[in-house]
């Protein structure tokens, strides 16, 4: 149990550590692209339909349009975006990526043409599906119960994958939250194969092995 808890508790800073970084990198962007009048969302946003533009979604979620625009992204994009990496920088970065490359082509086969789309709230939206799955994929009664709560407060969110306001882009929330989805199938916790009945000598003896009991317990508790 204290390794498991050791574990958790570095995964957790980790996971800290980490979107901090990712909103330094997002605020000190925000700074010098206020400096150039927004030049930098211009420049390196997401436009539709055009092939030379396709790796901009890669630097658009770092990028927005005002003050206003960064200050709505930030919150939930942190607080999800913990909760997405506290299971392990690996999948947090592979799911990063889906949702990026998702919400990216989602924005760039569908958007109108010519309009530039920049803006974390795809990936505030990936990772609110990948959380809210994953508890439920994985079978740990931990991330399970973190899902239904974070289902619960960031349910109003859903709207913004609807065509309902203007000057946002739902189709980059729509298809963040795909990815997100996605992320949670490709990156669920596999189910381990059958395995070979151990001999008779060692099979008598691990029903009375309190340890083994306890490791499953604190497993079944996604612990």
């Amino acid at each position: 149990m204290a390794t498991r808890m050791t574990r958790l508790l570095s995964d957790s800073r980790t996971a800290l550590f980490t979107m901090l970084g990712i909103q330094a990198v997002i605020w000190s962007v925000q700074v010098l692209n206020w400096l150039d009048d927004y030049g930098l969302s211009r420049e390196f946003g997401l436009r539709s339909e055009q092939l030379g533009d396709l790796p901009e979604m890669f630097t658009s979620p770092f990028l927005h349009f005002s003050w206003e625009h960064i200050e709505a992204n930030s919150w939930p994009l942190f607080v999800l975006g913990f909760l997405a990496a506290v299971r392990g920088m690996q999948k947090f970065l592979l799911a990063s990526l889906v949702i990026m490359v998702s919400g990216g082509l989602t924005v760039w086969l569908l958007e109108s043409s010519n309009t530039v789309t920049a803006g974390a709230s795809g990936m505030v939206y990936g990772y609110l599906g990948y959380v809210v799955l994953r508890g439920l994929l994985d079978r740990k009664v931990l991330d399970a119960v973190v899902g239904v709560v974070v289902a619960v407060l960031y349910s109003s969110l859903l709207i913004g994958v609807l065509p309902v306001a203007q000057g946002v882009s739902w189709l980059g929330h729509l298809g963040g939250l795909i990815g997100g989805l996605a992320a949670a199938v490709l990156l669920r916790n596999r189910t381990p194969g059958p395995v070979a009945p151990a001999p008779a000598s060692a099979s008598a003896s691990a029903p009375n092995s309190p340890g083994t009991a306890l490791l499953k317990q604190l497993d079944d508790l996604g612990i």
